[in-house]
């Protein structure tokens, strides 16, 4: 398989068909409320716990049509049922999360993190999944518990890097160097603190060592440089 495209979507109000009426499909149900999706559930027999939802539900097999109109479509069905559920949407040019199928899905779902205003999501491209859970319970594990703390002041910084033009190539090293005055309580804090009103300096220790662990090479009283390896993501460089 080739590499996949990381992406998140904003499925908020937006059509999603969920092919599937148990366990799984359930699971999956819960996912796509929390992201807004407005779900339509399409299976012969469809579970107590989905129809308390209150979504709309059709208690029939998959037919072609029923993917017309959807943004995604989520299969949680037999392999037969996927199989059918994926041709339907390629001839409409629409996404298939095939659950637990990886031949039928043009679409893989991803362990998830989400904590102070960021979400890590982690993929195997359907090919290992218990590892992807492994690997999210992990991340979890290691990620500051203030990291709404980080987020607020990264905010605050983007805001005064357009304000005051501040070259892409200057931003990372200066939101790195401001994340260790978090916690030394000099400017960056007050800052934070006067420009937004919500406390941020309230932050742990914790955090300083996991910004040291992402750059070994750095000192909190070092200047920190564009070179450093986690910051030099291609596709932050708008941050």
């Amino acid at each position: 398989m080739p590499d996949l495209l990381p992406i998140f979507l904003n499925l908020t109000g937006r059509a999603v068909l969920l092919v599937g009426g148990g366990r799984v499909a359930a699971a999956k149900l819960g996912q796509l409320l929390a992201a807004g999706a407005n779900v339509r559930v399409v299976a012969p027999h469809v579970s107590p716990s989905i129809v308390s939802t209150g979504v709309e539900v059709v208690e029939r097999a998959f037919v072609p049509a029923d993917a017309e109109g959807a943004w995604l479509v989520v299969a949680a069905a037999t392999p037969d049922a996927n199989r059918e559920v994926a041709a339907a949407a390629e001839v409409r040019r629409v996404f298939v999360n095939a659950v637990d199928d990886p031949v039928n899905a043009t679409a893989f779902l991803s362990g998830v993190v989400r904590r102070g205003g960021v979400t890590l999501a982690i993929s195997t491209g359907g090919d290992a999944p218990a590892l992807a859970s492994l690997l999210r319970e992990a991340l979890d594990a290691e990620l500051p518990e203030d990291l709404a703390a980080w987020t607020a002041l990264a905010q605050v910084e983007r805001v005064r890097w357009r304000r005051d033009r501040v070259p892409m190539d200057d931003r990372k090293p200066q939101l790195l160097r401001a994340l260790n005055e978090l916690y030394d309580g000099s400017e960056a804090v007050q800052r934070a603190s006067r420009d937004r009103g919500d406390g941020a300096t309230a932050v742990s220790q914790d955090a300083t060592d996991v910004a040291r662990d992402f750059s070994p090479a750095c000192d909190v009283a070092q200047d920190f440089s564009p070179a450093v390896p986690w910051m030099n993501g291609p596709e932050d460089s708008w941050l």
